[in-house]
């Protein structure tokens, strides 16, 4: 690949840009909002100016609810040799662009598995996708040369190919993504009215729940409008297993032994439940979760902290697998949480607390 053309430049197609003219592929900028492209290209993601032919690869990044018309107008024009889509569902724009009668060979769904909270071309970053699922969905229909295309972009920003079929993904994403979306809005929805003295009491587990629900409203109604059905199939279950545990949680209540017997048995399978599906979720570099130890250090919220424990870490030979960061209410303190190998947690925690560290728990 030595030419592509990016349709769409909010973060995803933005961040695909900068990778792409990073390592050396001339990428044109095309987006409806002139002021996005412009920004988009001043960041280094490439340049504003038409391509004078064919490209070697179109990356259409728009909405779902545009991808099909947008890939359309593209391919009827010819404006490359191959084409592919980065939106968050799949099936759905296969069918419109078949319903079209378009010859659908030099077109591959995919879709990177990477985002934030923040969106448009500012929020973008070359590495967006390092390490991260790229799904794509090629059919009996789509040409190796475009396949081939796709693995390239795939590996120019150093992402990791998952091949699907389309349907497939849209169920796996309305149960990994979509739906998380949405309960941690509801949860976060909670927070709105709630008493002052409530909220001041928000701790590191609500902030874990809530984060993505910072998400722009609009950007998600569009995924959600894109793949109903999948999301509503998994949210059925959700109520089903939230209408087990309120009644669980009346028993619980109850004066009535048996009725509190069974609340706590309900309640233990839920948390159990949850325990084994926890498991299930990928470790670090997409390799089966690893038990880690904490270690948790006590700091002052000033410049230079946290860099003097991760040297300090460096220093006592250890490699720090996560970290976490909780702040204290009121103070000008926090607790890091660094999360090491279990044989390396008293190894981290002597280094640290001989050179002045004060270590908790």
């Amino acid at each position: 690949m030595r030419t592509a053309l990016v349709i769409g430049t909010g973060l995803v197609g933005t961040s695909a840009a900068l990778a792409l003219a990073g390592r050396g592929i001339h990428v044109h900028l095309v987006d409806h909002d002139p002021e996005s492209a412009r920004t988009a290209a001043a960041l280094g993601a490439g340049t504003e100016e038409p391509p004078a032919g064919p490209v070697d690869l179109a990356v259409v990044a728009v909405p779902p609810a545009h991808t099909a018309a947008v890939l359309a107008t593209a391919m009827r024009d010819g404006v490359a040799r191959g084409y592919l889509d980065v939106a968050s569902v799949k099936g759905g724009p296969r069918r419109e662009l078949e319903a079209l009668g378009l010859d659908l060979t030099p077109y591959i769904g995919t879709h990177p598995m990477a985002g934030k909270e923040r969106s448009g071309p500012l929020a973008a970053t070359a590495d967006l996708f390092e390490g991260r699922p790229w799904v794509l969905t090629p059919t009996r229909e789509t040409d190796t040369e475009v396949l081939n295309l796709a693995l390239e972009l795939v590996a120019l920003c150093r992402a990791v190919p998952v091949v699907m079929d389309a349907d497939a993904h849209d169920r796996a994403v309305a149960l990994v993504s979509h739906t998380p979306q949405l309960i941690s809005s509801m949860v976060a929805a909670r927070l709105e009215e709630a008493d002052e003295t409530a909220v001041r009491l928000c701790g590191q587990g609500i902030r874990d729940v809530t984060r993505i629900a910072a998400s722009d409203p609009r950007m998600w109604v569009e995924i959600l409008s894109a793949n109903p059905g999948p999301v509503a199939d998994v949210l059925a279950g959700v109520a089903a297993d939230l209408e087990e545990t309120v009644t669980a949680l009346r028993g619980l209540g109850s004066a009535d032994a048996d009725r509190r017997s069974a609340g706590t048995h309900a309640i233990e399978d839920v948390l159990r439940r949850g325990n084994a599906g926890r498991v299930r979720v990928p470790g670090k570099h997409g390799a089966a979760p690893t038990a880690y130890e904490t270690v948790a250090v006590l700091i002052g919220d000033k410049p230079g902290e946290l860099a003097a424990i991760f040297a300090d870490a460096g220093r006592a030979g250890v490699n720090i697998e996560d970290v976490r960061i909780e702040h204290a209410t009121g103070q000008q303190a926090g607790l890091v949480q660094i999360m090491v190998e279990p044989s390396a947690a008293p190894v981290l925690g002597a280094a640290l607390q001989e050179r002045g560290w004060s270590i908790r728990g």
